[in-house]
């Protein structure tokens, strides 16, 4: 299946990050591109393995926060698209649509490959929903969702097929549909930056790129060292913008029949694991956070030309991978065609965190040697210590890698103070921030001039902290409204 593998992988990933992508997803055997439809990929077991463990982290946040798992039809009728006005006038250019059966018979109605479900959960709340006791309504499915990309796309970060998790959730009040925004966003860090190590900005988008069919959209961006952004998990304040289509009501304490407010939310998976790989690669290959390694731990014997001795390297590394396997994700490589040095560069370059060694010496002492992928650094073990020393050199290599994450994130957010320098900042691959006129529709015409100038785009008001504009918008120079952040995406 799989082509005779290089010995090392030594791409800069800082000199040329599309070309390190490119290669380290083929390298890696992370997916295969020759699957014969444009923009659809196969994806293959070491991508997979890493992308459960992503899943199940999430899934596990949201149902211990009250939301349940459904699994909807991949299908949804094209009547549940023109029921929200904005929200089909939003889709229908993306959308992939199933008009016959068999051999050539037309459906009765066209069929849309979902691009996203509100449309599909929204019309089985009206059946659901009856009373106030029903409220808060809280819902997820992991699902694929199809939209047909005009753009080019890229492996994991935009293609025409991605993996993601969609919640739907309905509420009583206005008030508890905000609190849920909150909540998705406190998800967000609790996931994507506590357990996955990916520095994000939550911003609140402008008027002009907001989620048609919301009130208000509010989305995490990572950063690639592309200085491009990659959108990540949004969550959206629909209001009752399609609880009046869709018939969503509730009965309230004193009897009056009232409309819910909606929420969604959507971490992509797929995008958030070209994050991973982005953020934490190194110019040998991936680097996995302890957490979400497909396997955690390799174990390598250095065999000889003693056969005796190499039998009983074996037999230990064998009674170490048992053991080890009752509590850790353990991976033997036995090979005895291939090079002890080729074994390694391939282990390095597929990026699983701890790498242990045993050969005659390490056998004689009863010790193993540790090498950890991020520091590259090896520790000699003795075996009796080696679970305790695995637990605490797993926990401190995802904390080191959230630590360089964070220092490069804020290391690329530059202050500009004209067009000019804005051009610079983006330039030079990082984020600019900026003084800017408004983020309602009043700035569109400025946030245009700063894409037809830079090729960036307006990315919103940040979330987590107050910042007060100072002087005026560096475009149009009216006085400012916010600051804002720009900079490219995929």
């Amino acid at each position: 299946m799989a082509e005779e593998k290089k010995v090392t992988f030594n791409i800069s990933k800082e000199a040329s990050f599309s070309d390190w992508f490119t290669e380290i997803i083929k390298d890696a055997e992370l997916a295969d591109l020759r699957y014969n439809v444009k923009g659809f990929v196969v994806f293959m077991p070491w991508a997979v393995m890493a992308m459960e463990k992503m899943y199940d982290y999430y899934e596990k946040a949201l149902q211990k926060k009250g939301h349940k798992p459904f699994w909807f039809p991949t299908v949804i009728p094209e009547k549940n698209f023109k029921v929200e006005k904005e929200h089909v006038e939003g889709f229908t250019p993306e959308v992939f649509w199933v008009t016959e059966y068999g051999a050539g018979e037309k459906l009765e109605e066209k069929l849309a490959l979902r691009p996203t479900s509100e449309t599909a959960f929204y019309q089985m709340f009206a059946h659901w929903i009856r009373s106030y006791k029903d409220l808060p309504f809280k819902t997820y499915q992991r699902a694929q969702v199809f939209r047909h990309e005009t753009e080019a796309t890229r492996p994991f970060m935009r293609s025409r097929e991605f993996h993601w998790i969609e919640t739907h959730n309905a509420f009583a009040t206005a008030k508890d549909a905000e609190k849920q925004v909150k909540e998705d966003m406190q998800t967000t860090k609790e996931v994507m930056w506590e357990v996955f190590g990916i520095p994000f900005i939550f911003f609140k988008r402008p008027a002009w790129d907001t989620f048609k069919g919301a009130e208000s959209t509010f989305a995490a961006d990572s950063l690639a060292p592309s200085g491009r952004f990659i959108q990540q998990p949004s969550t959206h304040l629909l209001g009752q913008n399609f609880a009046k289509p869709f018939n969503v009501k509730f009965i309230d304490k004193k009897g009056n029949e009232q409309y819910c407010f909606m929420t969604c939310y959507g971490p992509a998976i797929s995008r958030i694991f070209a994050s991973l790989i982005a953020v934490h690669g190194d110019d040998n290959g991936l680097v996995f956070p302890w957490e979400v390694a497909p396997k955690q731990i390799v174990i390598v014997p250095v065999f000889t030309r003693k056969e005796e001795a190499n039998k009983a390297v074996l037999k230990k590394a064998k009674s170490l991978e048992k053991k080890l396997g009752k509590q850790f994700d353990v991976l033997l490589d036995a090979d005895m065609e291939k090079s002890i040095g080729e074994k390694f560069y391939y282990w390095e370059m597929k990026g699983i965190p701890i790498r242990l060694e045993l050969g005659p010496i390490e056998l004689a002492e009863e010790s193993v040697l540790l090498f950890r992928r991020d520091t590259k650094q090896k520790t000699k073990v003795k075996v009796k210590d080696l679970k305790k020393k695995i637990k605490e050199t797993g926990k401190d290599i995802s904390i080191k890698l959230k630590e360089k994450a964070a220092k490069l994130f804020e290391g690329n957010i530059v202050e500009a103070n004209s067009l000019e320098e804005l051009k610079k900042v983006i330039n030079q691959k990082k984020i600019a921030k900026i003084n800017f006129c408004s983020v309602d529709w009043n700035g569109e015409k400025c946030s245009l001039t700063i894409r037809e100038e830079t090729g960036a785009a307006v990315r919103g008001v940040r979330v987590d902290e107050i910042e007060e504009p100072k002087g005026n918008c560096i475009i149009c120079g009216q006085k400012a409204g916010n600051v804002v952040y720009v900079a490219k995406q995929y």
